[in-house]
């Protein structure tokens, strides 16, 4: 048995330094006799290979690497693609703040490739370049990155597309170590979802300047109502005293204010009733030229451009010269009264890029009316407040600041958009859009009728009968008694169903009763509009007449007046409640009787 040993010796140590033994065999027989000389057979075969081994681990390792190459190679495609298709701005930069590499995204910002860009400070990148003062915050930025402090901020940068919104930030990167060894800025364009913000902020303050005006309008505009009929009752008794005259005078203006105040407050708040019509607007605006003249003065030199095949639009004429006449007295009070005012009408297209960058603007066709001045200009901090209630650069006591956003309260209303451009020293245009309107020729509101105006001024009375209804018992007594003056037969009721025991008594007895003339907010189970359909049917000749300081949702709705509807709004004159009982009586839609 101690052969074997020998034999496995002799076979292991066949293999030569150098050599690889890949395997072997054997096969020993042996003889052995007591005497004689033992007789020993082995056989061994050994594959070694020096030279072809090598060859073979050289091959594993060559496609061990190129395998490890491909994937290191697919991993930073993967990683370009994401970087190059981010909707992010990322770049890399070196720690001296110079430029890498930048991503699709960011380059398409600028308009530029990426060899316009690489080698160059970060800060004096067209990223930063056009909006003052930027360079210099993103130069600390990066220089605290490359110190290892992450930054971040909102920044508003101007562009080539304009001005946008992002949320911008820059962070280190590290070795394995722990040093710094790049900067990586990124940002994301946040300019939808700040204009989502400003339109919920708006949306919300609208609501609560609406919620308070329409509150107290309807109060307020009673109290007005009630003051202005009694001193116009009053100077009836004592015309002859020119003092006396003089105090009522001074406080009819004050109401007359106040109802200015109250109203344009409404308007801002999209609260007031529009009566919107299809209107050719230049037409409109060539029938007002002289008021605008007379309004602004000599001082100004007007000029008024109408460009050819101008569209209609819908909307309330008498708000629209409301507007134009603000946005005229604006312009002259910036031009101290002198200067050149430029009234354009024509058509205009707002497409999907512009309204993308506005708040709550629709694309489409639009009318566009564009005032000009040459005055002084605003700068723009003032710019970004002139819509808002009460802001005012004039003098105090030379102005509510509610002209500008009675315009835009207006506007939106009625489905526009308003634009301001102006600078310090190159003057203002305002850019009102109002939405196109398709419509016939026939069906258009053409130039007002300065002789139907007057007609209307001169209206007088009548002998109908008129049936008052008005919870407030001071408006009550003071609108009967006006109405008793201009010659008609009054019947009163302080609500609707009190109103339709005096009907029903009309009914019985085969009297007439020509117009009802009601307050649309009333307390009580029966609201004003119910009573105009019972009213109906019980004299299907009768016409309506509504009043309200605020109408609420009752006859308007969507901002406009139902169709076929008639409001006197409240405080309203003798004069305007001759004027509209006289017109509804004589043109009122009513089935004959």
């Amino acid at each position: 048995m101690a052969a074997l040993p020998i034999a496995l010796s002799w076979m292991l140590g066949a293999l030569l330094p150098g050599a690889v033994w890949l395997g072997w065999s054997l096969h020993c027989s042996r003889r052995l006799h007591r005497a004689e000389q033992a007789e020993r057979q082995r056989t061994a075969q050994l594959l070694a290979d020096a030279e072809g081994r090598h060859a073979e681990l050289q091959a594993r390792l060559e496609a061990r690497v190129a395998a490890r190459t491909e994937a290191l190679q697919a991993s930073e495609a993967r990683m370009r693609t994401i970087f190059s298709t981010s909707f992010q701005y990322q770049g890399l930069l070196a720690l001296d703040g110079s430029l890498l590499d930048a991503n699709e995204t960011s380059l398409r910002g600028i308009g530029a490739t990426l060899d316009e860009v690489v080698g160059r400070p970060y800060w004096d990148s067209p990223w930063f370049a056009r909006t003052p003062g930027m360079p210099e915050t993103i130069r600390l930025a990066v220089q605290a990155a490359a110190q290892g402090h992450s930054r971040r901020q909102e920044l508003r940068l101007l562009l080539p597309a304009g001005w946008r919104q992002f949320d911008f930030a820059v962070r280190p990167v590290h070795d394995r170590d722990g040093a710094v060894v790049a900067v990586v800025p990124e940002a994301i364009d946040i300019t939808e979802r700040h204009l989502a913000e400003e339109r919920l902020r708006q949306a919300q303050k609208m609501e609560a300047v609406g919620q308070l005006t329409g509150g107290v309008a309807h109060d307020f505009n009673n109290l007005l109502q009630v003051i202005s009929a009694n001193l116009h009752l009053v100077s009836r008794l004592t015309h002859d005293d020119v003092k006396v005259m003089q105090r009522l005078d001074s406080a009819s203006a004050a109401v007359r204010r106040g109802a200015k105040l109250a109203s344009q407050l409404l308007a801002f708040g999209r609260r007031q009733a529009l009566a919107p019509r299809v209107v050719d607007v230049g037409r409109f605006i060539g029938g007002i030229e002289d008021l605008l003249r007379r309004s602004i003065g000599e001082g100004v030199e007007v000029e008024l451009i109408v460009s050819g095949g101008l569209w209609h639009t819908f909307i309330d004429p008498t708000q629209v010269e409301n507007a134009l006449l603000n946005l005229a007295i604006n312009a002259r009070d910036a031009m101290d009264g002198n200067g050149r005012l430029t009234i354009e009408v024509g058509n205009a297209f707002l497409d999907d890029d512009y309204v993308r960058g506005q708040v709550d603007v629709k694309p489409g066709q639009y009318v566009m009316l564009a005032v000009s001045d040459t005055g002084c200009g605003m700068t723009p901090q003032v710019l970004s407040q002139v819509f808002q209630p009460f802001f005012s650069t004039k003098p105090a006591g030379a102005g509510t600041g509610l002209g500008l956003s009675m315009v835009y309260g207006f506007v939106r209303q009625s489905g526009g958009h308003v634009k301001i451009y102006s600078e310090p020293g190159q003057g203002t245009t305002v850019k009102v859009y109002l939405p196109r309107a398709r419509a016939a020729e026939g069906e258009v509101d053409a130039t007002p009728d300065p002789g139907a105006a007057a007609a209307a001024d001169d209206a007088g009375g009548g002998a109908e009968t008129v049936l008052v209804v008005e919870d407030d018992a001071a408006v009550r007594g003071a609108t009967v008694e006006m109405l008793q003056e201009l010659g008609y037969r009054v019947l009163k009721a302080s609500d609707a169903d009190q109103a339709l025991v005096v009907i029903d008594d009309a009914v019985a007895h085969h009297a007439a009763i020509d117009l009802l003339f009601t307050d649309v907010v009333m307390p009580g189970r029966l609201k004003s509009p119910e009573l105009a359909d019972k009213a109906r049917q019980r004299l299907p000749g009768i016409a309506v007449l509504f009043t309200s300081g605020y109408a609420q949702n009752a006859i308007v709705h969507g901002g406009r007046l139902d169709p076929g509807v008639e409001l006197l709004s409240k405080p309203y004159s003798a004069r305007a409640l001759a004027s509209k009982v006289r017109a509804v009586l004589d043109h009122g839609v009513r089935e004959p009787q």
